[in-house]
């Protein structure tokens, strides 16, 4: 607060603003002037007041800083909460009209397994054409013990080997001029062809040939097949100046092992039927009974080992059982008679009756069995295998 007194020099107005300070300076004279006593206790009182801070103050401030601190954790939890709570969208319900209901068709029963047929093919190999591999007109089919496979083309005596799995190893020739009637193989590789009336052998691995069949009453021979004890069995006819005559004359002869005629059924169809038969074709089972099929007949003929004849079946149709133009003839490990016909291939029991038939993918023009009694078919144009699905 200030506090005015005159100069005592001048008398001028001084003014004095409290302190510690005893003097004021005069602005009208300069001097230095002493402040009075009095004024100076009096500036020392107002600045000597007590102010005294409010009561209960610090009882009052740790709730303060509690409730501060329950403020600030109230809103950290409610603003997690809001940020994980999903704005719920608002709902719209829209009546759709619905389709008339159709009652539901049960789904079908499942069809049974179809058990599988006669016979499955399981390997083709070959082609049409010339080349390794490749065939032209294969009719002639045959196996050794080793598993290899002989195919022989019927135009050109091309024989071209095989392994078992249908891989081609060699091939070679028999004689290029006359067509190939009949082809087997032994278990030691020797393979026998039936061309020009003769039955030649050649080395099946190389096509050497090392002999030709004997038989006294000449050629005549179109077809053979081994039998189980390494003989052959053969189809044989009168040929007179180039011209075959098979009336009284369709002969069956059995050699044996070493290459001798020891048995001959003379007469076998033509003694059975009174016809000619021209064409025949040979087999025989594990037990040495013969089979002759006489595709002009359309008959099969049995015959014991030593040639005496069992029963004929077969017969000309298209019914099972029958034939219409037969082709080839083969007799399984179980005794069963395979017979080729016109793009199928009927079974029969070893006593004649008809059992199944089944399909080989073309005309089964050869057919041979393996020891595994998997049946092989030369079909012009390449090779099928089957197994037998039947024990």
């Amino acid at each position: 607060m200030k506090e005015t007194f005159g100069c005592p020099s001048c008398g001028g107005p001084l003014e004095y603003k409290g302190g510690p300070d005893k003097f004021v300076r005069c602005h009208f004279c300069l001097n230095s002037v002493i402040v009075p006593k009095e004024l100076r206790a009096h500036t020392a009182n107002l600045l000597h007041v007590n102010i005294h801070p409010p009561r209960g103050l610090p009882k009052a401030l740790p709730i303060v800083i509690l409730v501060s601190a329950g403020l600030i954790i109230f809103g950290i939890v409610m603003a997690v909460i809001l940020s994980r709570a999903k704005p719920t969208p608002p709902q719209f319900v829209v009546n759709v009209p619905q389709p008339p209901q159709i009652p539901s068709t049960p789904p079908p029963p499942p069809k049974p397994e179809q058990p599988p047929g006669f016979a499955t093919v399981v390997m083709t190999f070959g082609s049409e054409g010339i080349g390794p591999g490749l065939f032209t007109d294969a009719r002639s089919i045959a196996i050794d013990g080793a598993g290899n496979i002989y195919v022989g083309e019927y135009g050109n005596g091309r024989i071209q080997v095989f392994d078992s799995e249908g891989k081609f190893i060699n091939q070679w020739m028999a004689d290029t001029k006359m067509p190939l009637r009949g082809m087997a193989a032994d278990r030691k590789g020797t393979v026998y062809i039936a061309q020009r009336g003769i039955i030649s052998r050649y080395e099946g691995a190389t096509g050497k040939m090392i002999g030709q069949l004997q038989f006294p009453e000449g050629r005549g021979f179109d077809d053979v097949a081994v039998t189980a004890d390494g003989g052959l069995v053969t189809a044989w006819f009168r040929v007179m100046n180039g011209i075959s005559f098979g009336s009284r004359g369709d002969n069956i002869v059995r050699f044996d092992g070493n290459g001798r005629a020891v048995r001959t059924i003379r007469d076998a169809i033509s003694q059975q039927t009174d016809s000619a038969e021209l064409d025949t074709r040979v087999a025989a089972d594990g037990l040495g009974n013969i089979y002759a099929l006489g595709t002009f007949n359309n008959a099969v003929f049995k015959f014991t080992p030593e040639g005496k004849f069992i029963n004929k079946f077969g017969g000309s149709g298209d019914q099972p059982g029958q034939f219409r133009a037969p082709d080839a003839i083969a007799v399984d490990g179980q005794g069963r008679v395979y017979v080729s016909d016109i793009n199928r291939i009927q079974v029969f029991d070893t006593n004649g009756r008809y059992i199944d038939q089944f399909k080989a993918g073309g005309v089964a023009s050869g057919m041979v069995f393996n020891d595994k009694n998997e049946l092989f078919v030369a079909s012009r144009s390449k090779v099928v295998k089957l197994v037998i699905n039947k024990p």
